[in-house]
């Protein structure tokens, strides 16, 4: 009885199964990529670093669980937007509102100063969006009166 297969070798390569197509067509990177979306804490911050660039700094809050037992957990980003609209537009954003950050997160290990060691997550900021800006509570009370 003949096989109801062609064998795999007679068949045009195009044909044949992919088992060693690799997972991705992008270039291996070393930087890990993250993406939050949470709230800020309070209002972003220009701070110059030891070599005198200057580094706006920012914390977000994301929340999870049912309202009853809501756990929040904060995440500092930093951003080095050069001087401009862009960095204006960041440092003008109010404490509360909704965005949405990408960017390069890397884990660095340290002793403090008991001697313990801890591990901090640093994420700089590579994409901001504005996804909600918190309401002016002051600004609908006066407009209701």
């Amino acid at each position: 009885m003949p096989p109801l297969l062609p064998r795999l070798s007679l068949l045009p390569r195009s044909l044949l199964p992919h088992h060693h197509r690799p997972f991705s067509t992008t270039r291996a990177s070393l930087i890990a990529k993250i993406t939050i979306v949470g709230r800020l804490a309070a209002q972003p911050e220009l701070t110059p670093t030891s070599t005198g660039q200057e580094v706006v700094k920012y914390s977000l809050g994301t929340s999870y669980g049912p309202p009853d037992a809501r756990q929040t957990s904060w995440w500092k980003v930093a951003s080095f937007v050069e001087e401009g609209s862009r960095r204006d537009r960041l440092l003008g954003l109010q404490k509360g509102t909704l965005v949405y950050v990408e960017g390069d997160a890397s884990m660095r290990s340290f002793e403090n100063r008991e001697g313990q060691k801890q591990n901090s997550l640093s994420i700089v900021q590579q994409r901001l969006e504005v996804l909600k800006r918190p309401t002016d509570q002051s600004a609908e009370t006066a407009e209701d009166s």
